[in-house]
């Protein structure tokens, strides 16, 4: 067979540009250009504007829900029953609810002390509390060190139970449910979960007891979470931005209306009869908090979050440890959501207005499309439209919402409003992460079910101590570099020099400083240097 000539299989434009790379890569541009490039771009952006306009409609809806509770004072006394738990003579501790105290830990060699003494000091009769000691360490020594804690604590008279299992099935989910197995739980009422960094006030159950007792349809007191390291470094503290806006806004607008809000699987209260009425604790995802509180609302349960009542803990100071408890919030839910929707849709016990504000606003707007517009948007389609001019964004898109957006979300921290655009530049890093493990979790691939325990460094109690953690700096740069995160920093910094040579609306600001932000995470330099991190 005669060779075919290379003009039956290429252009002539391009038979003049063969010898010449950067020619032909402007001849192909040019060719997909129009034809394809143009058009997905554009349903990209009409997409994102979409996905932009329903996030902003839900910040604006909570905003005005916030508004009202301040200005007509509802607070959850005067929407629930709350009186103090009065002594008996007759009935003496009796009159007294039986509390069981959780504390699931795995290794916890830095915080075991603070979760177990804190819950050992919480005032309440001392015949009806249980303190159960959940310990899933694989480390001999760690376990070991645990259980001399709670020997400790026995030995001053403290009701505390130390339970161990052979395996760690279910994890987090597995242990509690283990936990509730024991004969002594089934004479306790009510069950406080901590987690091993937090540590209650001694009045913690003194505040939250009585909704339950005198309010049988509540099924879960949520109290906030107070962090004891946010000033450690810029991580934390555009952690702690995050955070207050979903207990400040989030979850006083889905108590104060639905009654409903994802429980955040310590510093809270349950009732057991609700508990075991929704089945229990279940390990089919990596969010078995949020599993039992969406099961325990389609019993028909309701929900009561006390902001005035807060919980110090430890918030994760090393991107290693941020990474990994951001992959599991973000990739349970939406896991999380493909398991659930259809039952609850097809759920006949509660109001529709209340399914509709599950599955949209609560699963759908927070968990799945803000992460995926988040990352999308700002991070890929509109810096791609420096490239293609011929697809406009509107100025309303690209920068009113997006920007009333950020400040909604900023109202929860007044204090940090100055680090507003370091927040901007480090959550669209992370939205990457977002994206890609709600991706995951909706698809259900291998890593779906991941769990990885969140490292604490004790910061809480060596501050107590007067005592400063080491801190050494890491050179291992192998172990440092995120790939994903350098991409996509040098795919917005060639976007960047592209529009200061061809672009006229000097958007290259923003994706300098955004392309810093991805490298600077990329190799590595964020949070807190800790040795063997």
């Amino acid at each position: 067979m005669d060779r075919l000539s290379s003009s039956t299989i290429l252009p002539d434009a391009f038979q003049g540009a063969r010898d010449d790379i950067s020619m032909q890569l402007e001849i192909i541009w040019a060719q997909i250009k129009a034809p394809l490039i143009v058009p997905l771009l554009r349903i990209s952006v009409v997409l994102c504007l979409i996905m932009s306009v329903m996030l902003f409609i839900e910040r604006v809806y909570m905003g005005i829900v916030i508004v009202l509770i301040k200005l007509f004072g509802r607070k959850p006394e005067k929407r629930y029953k709350w009186e103090a738990i009065k002594d008996d003579v007759e009935l003496g501790n009796s009159a007294y609810p039986m509390v069981l105290v959780q504390i699931p830990m795995y290794n916890e060699r830095e915080v075991y002390q603070l979760s177990i003494g804190a819950a050992c000091g919480l005032s309440w009769p001392s015949d009806r509390i249980i303190i159960q000691v959940l310990d899933d360490s694989t480390d001999p020594t760690i376990k070991d060190l645990v259980e001399l804690e709670c020997q400790r604590w026995a030995s001053k008279g403290i009701n505390i139970k130390y339970e161990i299992r052979d395996n760690r099935n279910g994890y987090k989910a597995g242990a509690l449910k283990e936990g509730m197995k024991r004969s002594y739980v089934k004479h306790c009422d009510y069950v406080a979960i901590l987690d091993a960094d937090f540590q209650p006030e001694p009045d913690f159950l003194w505040r939250t007891i009585p909704f339950l007792t005198h309010n049988p349809q509540l099924a879960l007191v949520q109290a906030r979470w107070k962090f004891v390291n946010s000033d450690e470094c810029l991580m934390t503290r555009i952690q702690e931005m995050s955070l207050d806006y979903h207990f400040t806004v989030e979850q006083e607008v889905g108590s104060s209306t639905y009654a409903f809000f994802g429980f955040n699987g310590t510093a809270g209260v349950w009732r057991i009869a609700a508990l075991n009425e929704a089945g229990g604790w279940k390990d089919r995802t990596t969010v078995e908090d949020m599993d039992l509180a969406v099961r325990a609302s389609l019993k028909g349960w309701k929900f009561l979050y006390l902001g005035g009542v807060q919980v110090k803990n430890e918030l994760p100071s090393t991107f290693k440890a941020y990474r990994y408890q951001q992959h599991r919030w973000s990739c349970g839910p939406a896991n999380l959501f493909r398991k659930m929707v259809v039952e609850i849709i097809r759920n006949k016990k509660v109001s529709l207005w209340k399914k509709l504000h599950v599955i949209y606003s609560f699963f759908f707007i927070r968990k799945i499309i803000a992460h995926i517009n988040t990352f999308v948007f700002y991070c890929i389609v509109l810096p791609a439209t420096v490239v293609v001019p011929e697809v406009v964004v509107p100025k309303w898109g690209s920068v009113y919402i997006p920007s009333l957006i950020t400040l909604l979300n900023a109202v929860g921290t007044p204090r940090s409003l100055h680090l507003l655009v370091f927040w901007i530049l480090f959550e669209n890093v992370m939205s990457l992460h977002r994206m890609k493990a709600t991706i995951i979790g909706l698809l259900e691939t291998n890593r779906a079910n991941e769990w990885i325990v969140t490292e604490k460094l004790g910061d809480a109690f060596k501050a107590k101590a007067g005592l400063k953690a080491p801190r050494k700096p890491r050179f291992r740069i192998g172990g440092r570099l995120h790939l994903l995160e350098l991409a996509v920093g040098a795919f917005l910094l060639f976007i960047g020099w592209y529009d200061v040579f061809f672009g006229k609306n000097h958007f290259f600001l923003f994706l300098f400083m955004q392309a810093a932000a991805f490298f600077i995470v990329g190799f590595g330099y964020v949070g807190t240097f800790v040795p063997n991190s």
